[in-house]
């Protein structure tokens, strides 16, 4: 059975708004997946989504997680993707994570959350400096709500500082983008294989 992904696009932008850069990226990423037979399941423009701030699964009428947290459990791999704001991730991205949070209280018997056995990699554009940053910032939050993180797991473009030039704007994506990208696709297809056939075996929760 193929494998599967789901991208968040965490840009402050809906779709009506300018082009998203982050997009860009996320299109680049899954491009390089789908190549390892992975099949794309979507993007979601998280702000579009009614996502209700919080740190429960449900946080009540009107709240668009639930929905979301489930189609996001049913992927294989989760690409989570945000632009650079003030050198940080963007409020979206936060509030994703922190949504996640209410994994740590959702663990089965053997005490593995419901994104054990999952494989998570990072999209980070932007301007002048913050993409090693966030991705600290993103490996620790994800690890810490259960997902796998493979190594090489960002693929990131940050522009000159000050300048005008987005990333959706370049003529052709730069070859060390493109390599960083391919990379975190055949790492990350190779840890879900691997955590698809032997899954995490947790602990008893009884000890």
């Amino acid at each position: 059975m193929a494998l599967t992904c789901i991208a968040l696009n965490c840009s402050l932008k809906p779709r009506s708004g300018a082009p998203s850069s982050t997009d860009t990226m996320i299109d680049l990423v899954v491009g390089e997946l789908t190549q390892h037979g992975v099949e794309n399941l979507g993007t979601v423009r998280v702000v579009e989504e009614d996502v209700k701030p919080g740190v429960t699964s449900d946080e009540g009428e009107g709240d668009a997680w639930p929905a979301l947290r489930r189609r996001i459990l049913e992927a294989d791999i989760l690409i989570l993707a945000t632009p650079v704001w003030l050198g940080q991730m963007s409020s979206v991205a936060k509030r994703v994570l922190e949504r996640m949070d209410a994994f740590l209280g959702e663990t089965d018997g053997q005490g593995r959350m419901p994104s054990f056995g999952k494989v998570a990699v990072t999209a980070i554009v932007g301007n002048e400096d913050g993409a090693h940053r966030i991705s600290a910032d993103l490996y620790q939050a994800l690890n810490d709500v259960g997902w796998t993180i493979p190594a090489g797991a960002v693929s990131y473009w940050v522009g000159e500082a000050m300048g005008s030039t987005d990333f959706n704007e370049l003529p052709q994506v730069p070859k060390i983008v493109r390599s960083t990208a391919s990379m975190l696709a055949s790492n990350a297809v190779h840890l879900a294989t691997m955590l698809k056939d032997r899954p995490y075996p947790g602990v008893d929760s009884q000890n």
